[in-house]
């Protein structure tokens, strides 16, 4: 009995000490519209990078991550301390805020686009904006191989599928763009169009059912269900150009992040952009952002065939018109 008593007392010892250990970790809670199962992933893998950090991921589409920030702001404290969202106009909002901490990367020089000359954000990840359909049930040649002709083109009324802007920050973008080149009419043809506003899994589905003729959809979704799902789903490269998002990493500045962690946050910020880092990325189905990308996502196209024939995004008018796109898009495209 003494020695049970005695084995019982260690182990009691040793998953305090655990415990404690676990709970001396220093904490990062990093905010992101990451897919969820990307987020898995991505979680199992800081883990084991980083085993001496507690790194904790929270999921949200940018939309609702910016009306969290928005909320915690007027607390005076973020529940996060790093930020991976989708909309590279947020960047530019939180850093003329006086949110964000400035960093200037050892991986700065290895980035093909276009970053913070002060490191305040940089990009972690390219999604690009494309169109998709299921040969199973739709000849190519019969559907619009551009974002105008999407909305424009009367025999796609009531076929047609895209994610919403009010709580995506990718489709945000993209009206932002398609608005800038069509103008607000490009708005109304959806509307006439009939185009369901659902999320990008529904859309696939009805694009799999036959359903939808054709969606507006994130390169990453298609290809996801393309290797892991051995799906016929196939995209589409607008004609009028890809509307490309570099997506920003960015670290708040410790007397607004969670856990004032900044220091590590630049770790994590080099791990990202590493060509490591970005082989994780890559493996998401999403673009590295590296001048020589360590791979391409699954049945991908180069990534600088990308870039090259993308539509132009003003990420000023993207920010500043931010409020007045969703009204209108309510107002035209929802009514």
């Amino acid at each position: 009995m003494k020695k049970l008593f005695a084995v019982l007392i260690m182990c009691l010892i040793f998953v305090y000490a655990s415990n404690s250990f676990a709970a001396d970790k220093p904490k990062i809670t990093i905010y992101t519209s990451m897919y969820e199962d990307i987020i898995e992933a991505m979680t199992a893998v800081v883990k084991d990078k980083f085993p001496d950090y507690d790194i904790e991921f929270f999921y949200g589409g940018t939309g609702t991550l910016q009306a969290k920030i928005a909320a915690e702001i007027d607390t005076k404290k973020l529940g996060c301390d790093m930020l991976m969202v989708a909309d590279p106009s947020y960047s530019i909002e939180l850093k003329d805020a006086g949110l964000l901490h400035p960093y200037i990367s050892k991986e700065a020089e290895n980035i093909s686009l276009e970053y913070d000359p002060e490191g305040y954000w940089y990009p972690v990840r390219t999604l690009n904006m494309v169109l998709a359909y299921n040969p199973e049930k739709f000849n190519k040649k019969d559907l619009p191989q551009s974002f105008k002709d999407f909305a424009y083109n009367p025999e796609m009324k009531g076929a047609v599928s895209m994610s919403n802007p009010l709580t995506s920050g990718t489709a945000l973008v993209a009206l932002s763009a398609l608005k800038d080149k069509y103008g607000y009419e490009y708005f109304d043809k959806l509307a006439e169009n009939k185009v369901m506003v659902e999320s990008g899994a529904v859309a696939l589905t009805k694009l799999e059912t036959g359903e939808c003729k054709e969606i507006m959809v994130l390169e990453e979704s298609v290809l996801k269900k393309r290797e892991e799902d051995d799906s016929a789903l196939e995209v589409i490269y607008p004609s009028d150009g890809v509307i490309c998002v570099p997506s920003p990493i960015m670290t708040l500045k410790d007397e607004w992040s969670a856990h004032k962690n900044s220091k590590i946050c630049e770790e994590l910020t080099d791990w990202f952009l590493s060509e490591e880092g970005q082989k994780y990325i890559v493996k998401g189905w999403m673009h590295s952002v590296r001048k020589n990308p360590p791979a391409i996502p699954y049945d991908s196209i180069s990534t600088d065939e990308i870039v090259k024939n993308s539509m132009p995004v003003n990420w000023d008018n993207c920010l500043k018109e931010r409020t007045e796109l969703r009204t209108n898009f309510e107002e035209r495209v929802k009514k």
